[in-house]
């Protein structure tokens, strides 16, 4: 009884390994490509290397979706502004932080507590200022309205508006020197779309 077992076992392996085979040589046979699987490449507008942020530009892309057209413009104009001031965010404290770590302030820990206020005044002064660089509106067979758009601000604005409230501040002028500062401004931007 148990031999006759082990015969079952054995002819199902037997089967088993046969099959296989047979289907690994029809995959040698034909090789899949993406459209096979279901696959299909997304053109998303307003996006892509063009819309990326660069040393001259900082740049955002979004989209908003929505039953109503109005509505997924909105969205998506606010995404936009939320990411870009967010990256916006980002560059200025990195900027900030290397300046005031390449001088040799005695309070160094204070000037970064007023570059902080500094970043929050430039970024909502500056988003207010972007410029729409790209906006497509599409409708989905559901009738879903998609609206993308990607938002800009150059750096010669962005910089301009840093100094203008560094300068106007009295504890960050007398420590402020321009051209550090905009070196230090230049090489963060550089570092942008790497």
């Amino acid at each position: 009884m148990k031999k006759n077992f082990l015969s079952v076992i054995n002819v199902f392996l037997l089967a088993g390994i046969v099959s296989m085979s047979m289907v690994s040589c029809k995959a040698k046979e034909k090789a899949l490509n993406s459209n096979d699987l279901g696959e299909v490449e997304l053109i998303i507008p307003c996006s892509g290397p063009d819309y990326q942020s660069n040393s001259k530009v900082l740049r955002y892309s979004a989209l908003g979706e929505s039953m109503d057209q109005m509505t997924a413009k909105k969205k998506a104009m606010s995404e936009a502004r939320a990411g870009l001031a967010a990256s916006l965010s980002t560059l200025v404290k990195g900027v900030t932080d290397n300046y005031v770590k390449s001088g040799n302030f005695n309070n160094a820990e204070e000037l970064m507590t007023r570059y902080e206020g500094l970043t929050r005044e430039v970024i909502d002064q500056s988003i207010n200022g972007s410029t729409v660089i790209c906006e497509k509106a599409t409708v989905t067979k559901s009738r879903t309205y998609k609206y993308y758009v990607c938002l800009e601000l150059g750096s010669n604005d962005i910089f301009e508006q840093i100094n203008k409230k560094a300068t106007s501040n009295e504890m960050l002028k007398v420590d402020y020197n321009y051209e550090k500062f905009k070196k230090t401004f230049e090489e963060e931007m550089s570092k942008l779309g790497k």
